[in-house]
């Protein structure tokens, strides 16, 4: 289940509150299932998977691509497997730790691991939303945002494309306020 930090240290863990406080954004996230396939689960278990391996879990996860195909006019998926072991790993990551926007809304589903999203609000305030196994997550285009791995240093992403060009991260000059250190209250849900 995802979880939301705001600056000032509130959580939200619930989709419906977390969906609230990124709709200035337009940022869409959902649930969306694996599914209970043995083979398809046994891979997602693995740290790393070989090229033979990705393509078997992206045509089990093949129906979502499908729809976004036909609803978004998506042309193309990949998939990102990162874990301890994975060479240049620090490398790959700085790219994406800076404040930065794409020309091309950002889209992942996230299979395994996670990952952390930060974002600019537009009134300036920034939020960090830990992003679990099972979420889709569809940043749109020009979004102020930044991405780190956690302590786990473990994800496997489907990443869904429209072009590939308009993934390279244009870096804005905008400073990440580092605010997860800050005591954390969370919410009561009546």
């Amino acid at each position: 289940m995802a979880v939301l930090q705001l600056e000032d240290g509130t959580t939200y863990t619930e989709l419906d509150e977390i969906q609230r406080e990124l709709a200035s954004l337009n940022i869409h996230l959902n649930h969306w299932s694996v599914g209970t396939d043995p083979e398809l689960i046994k891979l997602l278990n693995q740290l790393g998977l070989n090229d033979n391996e990705k393509a078997e879990v992206l045509q089990g996860l093949d129906q979502y691509f499908e729809q976004l195909q036909q609803t978004a006019g998506y042309q193309s998926r990949d998939l990102i497997v990162l874990n301890p072991d994975t060479p240049n790993l620090e490398t790959l990551l700085a790219k994406f730790e800076q404040c930065h926007i794409h020309a091309d809304n950002e889209v992942r589903y996230i299979i395994d691991g996670e990952g952390v999203f930060g974002f600019v609000r537009p009134d300036g305030s920034q939020v960090e939303l830990t992003v679990k196994p099972e979420e889709y997550i569809n940043v749109p285009a020009h979004t102020e945002h930044w991405f780190y791995l956690t302590e786990t240093r473990r994800i496997k992403a489907v990443r869904y494309f429209t072009t590939t060009e308009g993934w390279t991260p244009e870096y804005t000059d905008t400073e990440i306020r580092i605010f997860s250190r800050r005591p954390k209250k969370t919410l009561a849900l009546n």
